[in-house]
């Protein structure tokens, strides 16, 4: 069997974009005609231009190669150009690229890919979703006043979900890390305390910021948020020194969770080995595949460290994220974008299925999900914006 084609879509995500501006999807297909999906998360270039480094990796080293070779494909990929080092936009392709080729071993074999990887560990995945505002409501007023999120909270809870997040700790930027002001802080008690108070133990709360702290000053938020018990602790500081973040871990009782901003098992060995956090949350689209997110889940159990799959993404990453979470002992929860419906359901051909604040695992070959390419085609991204922007300016 050899790939002998690549396509791509730039899917516009339409009003109110829950999962980003846009989404990149490709296909690769095979000399049998077995095609498969897979998804290219937020690399920091216009989405055409993304296109096109897609298609000139597959034109290198792609088309010709066999889809079941995977860690030669991926070696190769990752050595092209003779880089062989984390590279977030290298990687976020390959990743892309990976899973669809896992798409096509699992329709080939007749199997979900979970089955390749180790087989089903759980029935279900217990799922998460942000606060969102309700139909309706003022578009940013959830995220920015305690008792409207506190409301919503509950309204998820009353769905059936058994955690959610937020994240009013304020805008990030270009110049971060900063100090938090007293007003971002006592914001962010306000929102955890009404949260809290409004769902009580019926759900867990997760804490998101993204990386705008300084580690003193993630360190003052902490202590402020550790009487009503978050799970976690999101990226408390930027990304690139994990050993920052882990003074952040050693000063909070509040368990640290980190990796949507990272990529490969050699940056979530840093993670690891100094500390920083004890919930990974790699992102499939660019972490370098499902493969290497299971090697990162297979080391990550050696530090008694559980996995928490990010998306801020489209629905074929979230069909990759529900593959992995399938098959590791040390799954913990998974992102949904809310319970899958909107544009996430339409793209598809069968939505992925939730019940009651679970995703159930599809039992269909491969990632178990199929692209709607003519809902794809019939909404291009033809905007100038990237998929999420940092301010410009000090905060």
């Amino acid at each position: 069997m050899k790939i002998t084609d690549v396509q791509t879509f730039v899917v516009g995500n339409p009003p109110p974009h829950y999962g980003g501006r846009y989404w990149i999807f490709l296909k690769l297909t095979t000399d049998g005609g077995v095609s498969g999906i897979g998804e290219v998360y937020s690399v920091p270039f216009h989405p055409h231009t993304v296109e096109k480094m897609i298609v000139d990796v597959c034109e290198r080293r792609v088309i010709g190669a066999d889809p079941f070779k995977i860690e030669r494909l991926w070696r190769t990929v990752y050595s092209s150009g003779f880089t062989q080092r984390p590279d977030v936009s290298l990687m976020g392709i390959l990743s892309g690229i990976e899973t669809a080729c896992w798409d096509i071993i699992g329709k080939e074999l007749n199997k979900p890919v979970y089955e390749l990887l180790g087989g089903q560990v759980r029935e279900r995945l217990r799922s998460y979703t942000y606060l969102y505002p309700a139909d309706g409501d003022d578009g940013e007023e959830v995220y920015v006043n305690p008792d409207l999120a506190a409301e919503r909270a509950v309204q998820y809870a009353d769905m059936g979900f058994t955690a959610v997040k937020f994240d009013p700790a304020g805008p990030y930027t270009a110049y971060d890390p900063h100090q938090l002001s007293l007003e971002d802080l006592d914001r962010s008690e306000r929102f955890v305390r009404a949260i809290r108070e409004a769902v009580g133990t019926r759900c867990d709360l997760l804490f998101g910021t993204h990386g705008q702290m300084t580690p003193s000053g993630a360190i003052r938020l902490a202590k402020r948020l550790e009487p009503y018990d978050p799970l976690w602790f999101e990226e408390p500081t930027p990304p690139e020194m994990p050993e920052e973040m882990a003074k952040v871990a050693r000063q909070t009782s509040i368990p640290v969770a980190t990796g949507e901003r990272l990529t490969t098992k050699y940056e979530f060995s840093r993670v690891l080995q100094t500390g920083a956090a004890s919930i990974l949350q790699m992102a499939l689209g660019r972490v370098g595949g499902i493969l290497e997110a299971k090697k990162i889940a297979g080391m990550a159990e050696t530090f008694y460290a559980q996995i928490a799959p990010h998306l801020y993404c489209g629905p074929v990453e979230g069909a990759a994220n529900i593959q992995l979470s399938t098959c590791i002992p040390n799954f913990l929860i998974l992102e949904s974008i809310q319970r899958w419906g909107g544009f996430s359901a339409e793209i598809l051909k069968t939505p992925i299925q939730w019940e009651d604040g679970y995703v159930i695992p599809p039992a269909a070959p491969g990632l178990g999900v199929e692209l709607d390419e003519d809902v794809a085609n019939a909404h291009p991204y033809n905007g100038s914006d990237l998929h999420l922007e940092m301010l410009d300016q000090p905060f």
